[in-house]
C-alpha cells in the first residue's frame, strides 16, 4: 500500500492507494514545529481508525509546501514505516519538462497538481488550486509546464479585512443569501464568494486566450467547493488531483 501526504501551509491532506484505487484519505492541520515523531502518531492514530497498521505501508511519497515538515516525513518513513520516503523536489523524476526561468522556484504541490492533470486530460490544461493561496497552474499540450499565476487566497484575503476593518465582523465562509446583503455579514460574505468567483473567471478567461478556448481547467484545493459553483470557467472540480498526482510520481520512481 502507498502513503501519498500533500503537506500544506494550512492543512496536510494524506491517503492510502492500493494500486490505482484510493482506500481512504484524510486532512489535518499542518503544524511547523511538529516533529516526525508526532507525525508518525498523528498518522497512526488516523490509520487505526480503518483498521490499517503502520507495517501495512509499502511506499510513500510526500510534497510539501513547508520547508520545515519535509525532512520531518521523511523521517518518518525511516523511523516509522521502514523504507525512504520519495520526497518531490529536484532529481525526482515527474515526467514534465519545467518551462520557468528557475525550476526550483516551483512549488512541489503545483507540480503535482499539473502532472495529474495533464494525465487526466491528455492535452493542454489549467489547474486552480484553492489554498492559502490561489494558484493558476498553465500545461502545454505536450506536457510541459508553462508557469502560472498566484493571487491571495480567501482566507488570508477575509483575514485582513477583517484585521482591517475594525468594525467589521469575522464570519464563516457560506453560501450568500443573495447578490445584494442585507446585513454587514451577507454583505462581506457575497463580495467573498462572487469576488473571488468573478476574479477566477476572468483570469481563466485570460490564460484560455492563450492556451486555447477549450482548454480544460480543473480546480482543486480545500475552498474550491465554496467558490466554484458560482464560476462560469471552471470545468470540474477534484478534491483528490494532489494525492493522485503524488501516485504518478511514486510511479515514475519505483
Amino acid at each position: 500500500m502507498l502513503l501519498v501526504v500533500d503537506v500544506g501551509n494550512t492543512q496536510t491532506h494524506f491517503g492510502t492507494f492500493d494500486g490505482e484505487r484510493l482506500v481512504e484519505h484524510w486532512r489535518f492541520a499542518s503544524v511547523r514545529t511538529s516533529t516526525a515523531d508526532e507525525l508518525g502518531a498523528a498518522l497512526r492514530s488516523l490509520l487505526e481508525l480503518r483498521g490499517v497498521g503502520l507495517a501495512d505501508l509499502d511506499a510513500s511519497i510526500v510534497s510539501s509546501t513547508v520547508p520545515e515538515l519535509a525532512p520531518e516525513w521523511a523521517q518518518v518513513g525511516e523511523r516509522y514505516l521502514g523504507h525512504e520516503t520519495v520526497v518531490v523536489g529536484p532529481g525526482v523524476k515527474t515526467g514534465m519538462p519545467i518551462r520557468l526561468d528557475n525550476p526550483r522556484e516551483l512549488g512541489a504541490d503545483r507540480l503535482v497538481n499539473a502532472v495529474a492533470a495533464h494525465a487526466q486530460v491528455g492535452g493542454p490544461c489549467v489547474v486552480v488550486d484553492f489554498g492559502t493561496a490561489i494558484t493558476y497552474d498553465a500545461v502545454s499540450a505536450a506536457g510541459e509546464y508553462l508557469g502560472g499565476i498566484i493571487a491571495p487566497g480567501v482566507e488570508i484575503s477575509l483575514e485582513a479585512l477583517t484585521s482591517r476593518g475594525a468594525k467589521l465582523p469575522k464570519i464563516d465562509i457560506a453560501e450568500p443569501r443573495q447578490l445584494i446583503g442585507k446585513s454587514t455579514v451577507d454583505a462581506i460574505r457575497s463580495g467573498i464568494i462572487y469576488g473571488f468567483a468573478s476574479a477566477v473567471d476572468g483570469i481563466v478567461s485570460r490564460l484560455r486566450g492563450e492556451l486555447g478556448a477549450e482548454t480544460p481547467t480543473i480546480a482543486t484545493g480545500g475552498l474550491a467547493r465554496a467558490i466554484v459553483p458560482h464560476t462560469t470557467q471552471i470545468d470540474e472540480t477534484d478534491d483528490l488531483l494532489t494525492l493522485t498526482g503524488l501516485r504518478l510520481i511514486h510511479e515514475r520512481n519505483v
